[in-house]
């Protein structure tokens, strides 16, 4: 499922976009409206994350081009938090408005629950092999056994489920789970996967989370 993000702000953008793919979405990305305006005759995205005050068409303007266009659902994203910035907001027909600085996991709560309300909720249940990852309950499914996992450890299951076999580098797992300030000792990587690793042995030996030397991690299925 798409996502188009529209900042004028970079690194907003790249901290949304690692957000967003870290939950399985697809970020299509545009530093201003009319920029924006022209990616939609090439792609369709299912919603729009649009910041406020941008150059040229503000946030306000370019929520009205998009519900104009096609009716597409709006998440405003600003550092403007006064209630008259939000009414504007709404009557420009935005979904909802999250204000800066903000909490990742709460935009991704609320990107979810905008898409829920227009019935394009992605799909929740992520399958490799006979694991079955429910991104709604935050459970681990093999067979008539379930294992539930700390936040951390499951955002990074998902993660790597999310593409089997495709290695993830260390730093993008950091950034992805700890976020792109995360100034921690890189260790904490390891020592979750290695949790992750015993957790999954319990439940299943067709699956199996591998170490690429120098580089990162995939999941791997073995069949």
């Amino acid at each position: 499922m798409k996502i188009l993000v529209v900042d004028d702000d970079n690194k907003i953008r790249s901290l949304v976009k690692i957000q967003l793919e870290g939950a399985g979405y697809e970020v299509i990305q545009a530093s201003e409206a009319m920029e924006a305006l022209a990616l939609l005759e090439e792609e369709n995205p299912a919603l729009a994350i649009v910041d406020v005050m941008m150059p040229g068409m503000d946030g306000f303007a370019l929520t009205e081009e998009l519900k104009s266009f096609r009716d597409m659902p709006v998440l405003l994203l600003t550092a403007k938090g006064a209630l008259e910035d939000k009414e504007r907001g709404f009557r420009a027909g935005s979904d909802d408005y999250v204000v800066k600085p903000f909490e990742p996991k709460e935009l991704l709560f609320r990107v979810a629950a905008i898409l829920r309300r227009y019935g394009k909720e992605a799909g929740s249940v992520i399958s490799v092999g006979p694991l079955q990852i429910d991104k709604g309950s935050y459970e681990v499914h093999c067979g008539k056994r379930t294992l539930l996992l700390p936040l951390k450890e499951f955002e990074l299951l998902v993660i790597l489920a999310s593409r089997p076999n495709v290695v993830f580098e260390r730093e993008l797992l950091l950034a992805r789970v700890w976020g792109l300030e995360y100034e921690g000792d890189d260790r904490t990587l390891s020592v979750h996967i290695k949790r992750i690793r015993d957790r999954l042995e319990t439940l299943t030996d067709q699956v199996r989370i591998v170490t690429v030397r120098g580089v990162g991690y995939k999941l791997e299925e073995i069949s």
